[in-house]
């Protein structure tokens, strides 16, 4: 069984990769987190530090993390962090949350390879369309913790989607053309419960609208509280 690190954000698509990839048979030995500390990141999503080590309690699966000030060290950070999972925890796959952005894959995938490391993307190819419902229908419970894209309610951050949420956003994504996925950073989420947690995720914050594309929940306390 191949030792398997996960990248991860704590979002729906790297919490479905990691269980799909337990699906398959891999081994997830860690978990990887990437923090940029800046806005507005093409290549990572900004996690929640202290809701990270909540989902990775809740896991039971260790936690390594790596932050980022500017965008000519994303590589670098991404290169040195997992260098640094190779060697402390034998891992050999990488497992990544990817749907469909070949400039993500290509990028994440150079620099795993260039580690001798075997990419893992159980995602790939999913329809878009179907894709919120199917989270939901798997046990994965998420809420949206950012909005950067014209047409998403601010009304839903830090709100506990639903499928008649995920209804409303079906018909307005046809309407303003955003990405149903998110995958383009038209939203970030937070998973709050998922069926490999041992404990649901307790999370509290405020919202905080910039514009009528740009909202933010900002959390400011999350715990584990018993399922």
């Amino acid at each position: 069984m191949s030792r398997t690190a996960v990248l991860f954000t704590g979002g729906k698509d790297s919490v479905f990769a990691l269980h799909k990839a337990v699906e398959r048979g891999l081994d997830v030995s860690v978990l990887v987190s990437i923090i940029p500390h800046y806005n507005y990141s093409l290549l990572y999503h900004k996690p929640v530090f202290e809701a990270l080590k909540c989902q990775a309690q809740a896991l039971g699966i260790p936690l390594e993390i790596i932050g980022v000030y500017s965008e000519g060290e994303e590589l670098k950070a991404l290169h040195t962090i997992l260098h640094r999972v190779r060697s402390k925890y034998g891992v050999k796959t990488l497992v990544l949350g990817a749907i469909k952005s070949r400039y993500q894959l290509r990028v994440f995938s150079d620099v795993a390879r260039s580690l001798q490391l075997d990419v893992n993307t159980p995602l790939w190819g999913i329809s878009e369309e179907s894709y919120l419902d199917s989270l939901l229908e798997y046990g994965i419970e998420f809420t949206i913790i950012s909005i950067t894209s014209m047409g998403i309610p601010m009304s839903l951050l830090g709100k506990v989607i639903n499928h008649q949420d995920i209804s409303k956003l079906k018909t307005l994504s046809s309407k303003y053309g955003f990405n149903l996925s998110f995958e383009g950073g038209e939203a970030e989420t937070l998973v709050v419960n998922a069926p490999l947690f041992k404990s649901k995720i307790s999370v509290k914050g405020y919202t905080t609208v910039l514009s009528d594309y740009e909202g933010y929940y900002v959390v400011t306390k999350c715990g584990l509280v018993k399922k």
